[in-house]
């Protein structure tokens, strides 16, 4: 293992960040604080509690995987799609690096950026409701499990994506509505029976709800299950960097 490698291209992605500080920080943060105003103020004030829990402090898991989902994304995709677009990936793939070192160092930086995020946007969030995290341990390995998941999936993007066009398609066409329609801000019992079968199938659904578990040990699925699901995507998406190094795809040409 290469570490010294590793740690230079790490370095290089954790640097882009002290760089874009505004977008990659407090865009975020600020955006959460804007969620707490409107869903806290007009949609609190009428229901106050969901499953024993404060409208405003059940919202919080979901505003914290919104964050990391998105952020996850761009990340590891503009990470290495950057390389692609500039022709500076022709020397990394040249170098004597392997592929799980690459892989390692990107998808590294992009998850390490979307946790630090999250614990921010946690600490924010303590500023307008009272937070009691039942099982903290949980709750940061949820937190790691999922940027390590979307961080894999922002790789294959910014590999997939021929254009800057395409790095914000996934995202924001069909991740952030998923996270909408995925319990983030209401429980999925709330629905009606056909609406409650039909958002089953919405992956998000799992993430959302195992992460809320270990915040007040409600959940809208078996935490075992929204377990099983997380590391299933996650196993998909390492499937999918796998083959892309196996057959160099967008990669060697």
């Amino acid at each position: 293992m290469n570490w010294r490698a590793v740690y230079a291209i790490y370095r290089f992605e954790m640097a882009r960040t002290g760089r874009t500080l505004m977008q990659s920080i407090l865009s975020p943060v600020i955006s959460t604080c804007l969620y707490f105003v409107v869903f806290g103020a007009a949609i609190g004030s009428r229901i106050t509690q969901i499953e024993g829990v404060s409208y405003g402090a059940f919202i919080v898991p979901g505003l914290i995987m919104l964050s990391l989902f998105t952020e996850s994304l761009n990340n590891a995709s503009f990470g290495i799609y950057l390389p692609r677009f500039t022709g500076t990936i022709y020397e990394v793939l040249s170098a004597p690096v392997s592929a799980l070192e690459i892989v390692l160092a990107y998808v590294g930086a992009a998850a390490t950026k979307s946790v630090i995020l999250g614990l921010v946007i946690l600490a924010t969030a303590t500023l307008f409701v009272p937070l009691h995290i039942l099982h903290p341990v949980w709750m940061v390995a949820f937190l790691v499990m999922t940027a390590a998941t979307f961080s894999l999936f922002g790789f294959i993007i910014g590999v997939w994506a021929k254009g800057f066009e395409q790095l914000q398609f996934i995202p924001m066409l069909v991740i952030t509505p998923l996270t909408f329609l995925g319990g983030a801000f209401y429980s999925i019992e709330m629905l009606p029976p056909a609406w409650r079968t039909a958002s089953l199938f919405n992956p998000i659904v799992y993430l959302i709800s195992g992460f809320r578990w270990s915040f007040y040990e409600t959940s809208d699925v078996g935490v075992g299950m929204s377990l099983a699901m997380t590391l299933v995507f996650f196993a998909l998406c390492l499937g999918g960097v796998v083959w892309i190094f196996r057959t160099g795809y967008r990669l060697k040409s």
